[in-house]
């Protein structure tokens, strides 16, 4: 219960933090851990990108997340995610790509953008 209620206001904090710092505008990424993702799964409504390689996320990806290579963020983003205000969730493998896709999408105009890192962290579910 305690993890619970730690887990919910560390995750509103970051959601204000956000909101207050404009990070949108500065162009930089929101790093959450992979629990706190998980937390935000279970009770909002995300989009959960996996910026992998399509055969990397065919080995394995996170239930209901959805593949949008790094390399094509910039041109398959507005078609995927139309809504700038929708909560995005995003990793890779280790977390060096997740953090790139973050940065291109806040400077695309998203503003609800969350970098979990890579999916070698991830401690639930992995669908295969």
């Amino acid at each position: 219960m305690r993890k619970k209620v730690f887990l919910t206001i560390a995750v509103l904090m970051l959601i204000i933090a956000a909101a207050l710092s404009g990070c949108s505008s500065e162009g930089s990424s929101i790093r959450i851990t992979p629990e706190e993702a998980m937390y935000m799964m279970s009770n909002q409504d995300v989009i959960i990108l996996d910026v992998r390689s399509l055969d990397e996320f065919n080995t394995g990806y996170i239930p209901g997340a959805v593949s949008l290579p790094v390399n094509e963020i910039r041109y398959a983003a507005i078609f995927m995610i139309p809504d700038v205000e929708q909560t995005i969730l995003i990793y890779c493998r280790s977390g060096v790509r997740s953090a790139e896709a973050a940065d291109i999408l806040i400077d695309m105009g998203y503003r609800n953008v969350f970098d979990f890192g890579g999916i070698l962290d991830w401690t639930g579910e992995i669908q295969h």
